[in-house]
């Protein structure tokens, strides 16, 4: 069974308080880019279950997002071995949710391929225990995010008649220093109000507020978000924690002069 993992990325994000548990609460926009990794699973006839990692150069460790999705359905359902195969293309500490992503399309191929017969509610709550951007992958449509992200609400959002890229600058931003550094605050307006607005009226009012804190640390995100406005883009903004930028542009747009920023993703048509 093969599956593609989209990235996602952050309509908007305002830090809005610290919790008691130390986790912050915010309010979100997720939106789905079509940026993928590809997973695909077999049974194994002997042996314990197995990841490989091909593509970006990522390590296999013990507690990868992957290997504990399938772990917390295994105690469950007594599920067979398997081997997983993730072929990583979605860059990380990018605030792109490419680990998150992949194990929420873990949990709905293993619900599929053994008939657990998991619904939606239940595979998200599953999922949010792997991390907060897990849940939205399991429906993976566009919602309105609350609490550390794992509450979602539905959010009509098209942006299909814009053309999206992505740029992710040669750093990483860790997105525990990035939560180290964040000002929480009361949000001047309602995220879902700014939404509605025109996309040409955004900058400026739908903000993320990691930029201020990621900016000063990394000036160069800051560089290439002037460089997109320059090129001709609508709307720029950081995504998640950073490092990487989303740009909207009113008609399909070729930026490969910003390669000297980093990588540029464009969207890709499965």
């Amino acid at each position: 069974m093969i599956s593609y993992a989209n990235a996602k990325i952050n309509i908007g994000l305002a830090i809005t308080g610290k919790r008691p548990d130390g986790y912050h609460n915010l309010e979100t926009i997720f939106y789905p880019f079509p940026l993928y990794d590809i997973l695909e699973i077999t049974e194994k006839e002997e042996g314990d279950t197995h990841l490989t990692i091909t593509g970006l150069d990522l390590p296999v460790e013990p507690d990868n997002l992957c290997l504990r999705a399938y772990r917390l359905l295994q105690e469950r359902f007594d599920l067979p071995a398997i081997h997983i195969h993730l072929h990583k293309q979605i860059p990380f500490g990018a605030g792109l949710g490419g680990g998150s992503s992949d194990a929420a399309t873990l949990i709905n191929m293993l619900n599929s391929k053994y008939d657990l017969n998991l619904p939606v509610d239940e595979r998200e709550a599953l999922a949010a225990t792997l991390g907060a951007d897990c849940p939205f992958f399991i429906e993976n449509k566009v919602a309105y995010a609350e609490g550390i992200g794992t509450e979602l609400s539905p959010f009509d959002l098209d942006l299909s008649s814009y053309y999206m890229v992505l740029v992710k600058p040669d750093v990483h931003v860790s997105t525990a220093e990035a939560y180290r550094h964040v000002q929480a605050k009361a949000p001047a307006a309602d995220l879902r109000d700014l939404v509605r607005l025109p996309v040409d009226e955004w900058e400026g009012r739908v903000k993320n507020d990691f930029e201020d804190s990621v900016f000063p640390q990394f000036p160069i995100v800051e560089e290439l978000k002037d460089a997109l406005y320059a090129a001709g883009a609508t709307y720029v903004s950081m995504s998640g924690s950073g490092s990487s930028l989303f740009a909207l542009f009113s008609e399909q747009r070729n930026v490969d002069e910003l390669s000297a920023f980093g990588t540029i993703y464009y969207p890709v048509t499965l």
